[in-house]
């Protein structure tokens, strides 16, 4: 009963938000549970990231398979500053995806916090949930630099 509570309580923070995302997700999840449909619970957290990431990245290289994206335009992306700073930008941010996926196994009740995290985020900033690995990264990186300051 209390996952269902959760579900509800996500839907319409999700609705009053305007968060089309944490509502369809709560919503898909609580017919998941009400059509006693649990056993898929457990693949779809360990496969949905998996899943997320493929279709952002199928997303993502639409461009270059549809051809709107030219061997010319690489040339043209990398000639000037901005190009290199985002080459830059997607490096640092795989290796923080990288950290976050690790700080995830060795601590994984750090979700809570991220989940939540990522809630408010949406609701208050407008973001985007896209990023719970690279919101990891990020939380390893601030965990690191606290414990410099502090002497852990």
């Amino acid at each position: 009963m209390y996952g269902e509570l959760v579900l509800v309580t996500l839907i319409i923070i999700g609705l009053i938000g305007r968060s089309s995302i944490i509502t369809t997700a709560a919503c898909i999840l609580l017919i998941i549970k009400l059509t006693h449909l649990e056993r898929y619970l457990p693949s779809i957290e360990r496969r949905g990231i998996e899943l997320g990431l493929l279709f952002l990245t199928l997303a993502v290289l639409v461009p270059f398979a549809s051809g709107r994206i030219q061997p010319k335009d690489i040339i043209i992306a990398f000639s000037g500053w901005v190009g290199w700073v985002a080459l830059a930008g997607g490096a640092i941010g795989a290796y923080l995806n990288s950290r976050g996926l690790e700080t995830l196994k060795m601590d994984p009740q750090l979700i809570v916090g991220i989940v939540i995290g990522s809630i408010v985020g949406v609701i208050l900033l407008r973001g985007i949930p896209v990023g719970p690995l690279m919101a990891a990264g990020l939380t390893a990186v601030i965990i690191k630099v606290v414990q410099l300051f502090i002497g852990k």
